[in-house]
């Protein structure tokens, strides 16, 4: 019989965190300072919401998977109860095609020494196609995220993107090292696609802390040598 020892209550927040979204309402406050300057020098009509705005609708679209349509629709009930706010139509496209981000202003940062837990994710390019790549087998490429996360508040320390022929462990020096300019780095947790001599000895000379999942045929051979020599 086995017993399951879990923080329930912890586990349920856990569960309830993966739903938030924070909302900086410096959009509003700083509302008519970033149209005055978006719209200096422009030529033709000026635009009538900042692009904080635009980068909250986009990150809705995505989190909720609305179509523009519907993200009209938001704003537009949203116009109602926030004076100065007007609801916009095709032109929510548009900007939001247009919008130019900086990864680098979003990531953590931080003085104190932190732990991170470094991994990748897919995510396709569009999609379009996929009643095909499903009838003819064929397979089409995606992009990876690879992250570094500080372990205990959840926040993005670094990323870097990349193909999908692009391995994990090549990556682990690129990520560590970005994460290194913004926070100092205690110790790296990931999984056996990182075990590598290569990143063992990149983050001890670093003075980081490996926790690296060792792979079972390393840890095999490992277990023979030490009986050996026993």
């Amino acid at each position: 019989m086995t017993y399951d020892n879990r923080d329930w209550s912890k586990y349920n927040d856990a569960l309830v965190r993966r739903g938030e979204i924070l909302l900086d309402f410096s959009t509003i406050n700083n509302w008519k300072k970033e149209l005055k300057k978006l719209n200096k020098g422009k030529v033709g009509e000026p635009y009538h919401c900042p692009n904080s705005l635009i980068m909250l609708l986009g990150l809705i679209r995505i989190l909720y998977h609305l179509s523009y349509r519907q993200l009209e629709g938001f704003i537009r009930a949203l116009a109602k109860y926030v004076e100065g706010l007007q609801a916009l139509g095709y032109t929510i496209c548009r900007r939001i095609n247009k919008l130019n981000i900086n990864l680098e202003e979003t990531l953590l940062k931080s003085t104190s020494s932190v732990s991170l837990a470094v991994d990748s994710s897919g995510i396709k390019v569009h999609n379009g196609g996929d009643w095909i790549r499903k009838v003819w087998k064929v397979k089409k490429g995606y992009l990876k995220i690879h992250f570094a996360v500080n372990t205990k508040t959840k926040q993005i320390v670094s990323m870097h993107v990349t193909s999908e022929k692009v391995h994990d462990g090549k990556v682990l020096k690129r990520v560590v090292r970005g994460a290194m300019r913004s926070v100092k780095v205690r110790r790296v947790l990931a999984d056996g696609a990182y075990d590598s001599r290569e990143n063992f000895n990149f983050l001890s000379q670093s003075g980081i802390k490996p926790v690296i999942r060792v792979r079972v045929k390393c840890f095999t051979l490992l277990r023979k040598f030490i009986r050996g020599l026993i």
